[in-house]
């Protein structure tokens, strides 16, 4: 079984009222990357349908669960066209648009929506697709090669809270991996290391300083913030902080981890309780399939989540998800946005 699922399923009529919103949403705005969007998207979001508003309230407040499962969209497999060779192939407005729109509403209701300008552009809607020469790459453009489980960007202080994953496509039912800290049961003595702030993270290969600069130069942000954001960027990757991987409530705890970019420990205790938690993380890992229309919001705080292998064709009919990163406090990174209203973090 897999982790505990907050399940949503719209009805019929409920994804009609939907789908009428987003329709006139996307009659005013061209692309879900408009800020003037960005700016209403709350607005816009209220007009939902209130069971599904309540139920990814819930989602929010109480923790139920490490993923929520919203069922019930419709996306047209003919008006959305082929899987795109690579995530930069994105007309606007895009054939997906309605599927954008509905997608971010419902982050809205987890926190807000922000991009990384360390990764495809600095779009806060990136794309989940295989990517020709890139199978055998830790990153979400691989196939041929799993996906090896992680905390989303693990290594950043400022990481969300939520990742969102909207499924266009997945005629294979490819699973995203996923296992909870509530999934496993460890010692004690391996718990007490694991709760002190004595292991390191490094970024991983979606991140990268070059991109970070040709969107400093797309999204034209002024030389300071990008001298800012070098610095940052810099002191991430030389200088990282040690953190705890166990952290909160510690009969319900909180997870930090991702056992392909971290350095070995320092000391014995903390070497064997990180290939402990490791173990039994591999141990309790389960997958859920997304079908066409499924948003699966992952916990990121609760869960790890990766993707297994699959065999890319390349010819249009691959998966292909987008994806959402949602913090429950954009203020946080106000020192490394262009504005108080930008959602790009460089």
């Amino acid at each position: 079984m897999p982790a505990k699922i907050h399940r949503i399923q719209l009805t019929g009529a409920e994804t009609a009222s939907a789908r009428s919103l987003v329709d006139e949403v996307g009659r005013r705005h061209r692309t879900v990357e408009d800020p003037e969007f960005h700016r209403l998207a709350e607005v816009y979001a209220h007009e939902l349908p209130r069971a599904l508003r309540a139920g990814l309230v819930d989602f929010r407040l109480s923790e139920p669960a490490g993923l929520c499962v919203v069922s019930g969209w419709q996306v047209d497999d003919q008006r959305i066209g082929p899987t795109p060779a690579h995530w930069s192939s994105r007309p606007i407005p895009s054939p997906t648009l309605a599927d954008d729109l509905f997608f971010y509403l419902c982050a809205t209701f987890l926190g807000e929506p922000f991009a990384w300008a360390t990764t495809q552009q600095g779009r806060v809607l990136q794309d989940v697709l295989p990517v020709r020469g890139e199978e055998n790459r830790q990153l979400g453009t691989s196939s041929a090669e799993a996906l090896t489980w992680h905390i989303e960007d693990s290594f950043h202080p400022l990481r969300g809270d939520y990742v969102g994953l909207l499924c266009l496509r997945n005629p294979d039912m490819v699973e995203t991996t996923c296992a909870a800290a509530s999934d496993v049961n460890l010692p004690e003595k391996w718990q007490e290391a694991l709760r002190a702030a004595q292991f390191v993270i490094r970024p991983d290969e979606s991140h990268s300083w070059k991109t970070l600069i040709a969107s400093a130069r797309e999204h034209r942000i002024d030389l300071e913030l990008l001298e800012r954001a070098l610095e940052h960027y810099e002191a991430v990757v030389e200088r990282p902080e040690q953190v705890p991987v166990l952290f909160g409530d510690p009969d319900d705890p909180y997870l930090l981890i991702n056992s392909f970019y971290m350095d070995e420990p320092e000391t014995e205790p903390a070497r064997t309780a990180l290939a402990g938690i490791i173990a039994a993380l591999d141990a309790a890992m389960s997958g859920v399939a997304l079908s066409q229309g499924d948003v699966l919001f992952l916990d990121n705080y609760k869960v790890v989540h990766g993707r297994a292998s699959f065999t890319a064709r390349f010819d249009g009919t691959d998966r292909w998800l987008r994806r959402l990163n949602v913090t429950r406090d954009l203020r946080r990174s106000r020192e490394l946005r262009a504005s108080a209203s930008s959602r790009i973090i460089f």
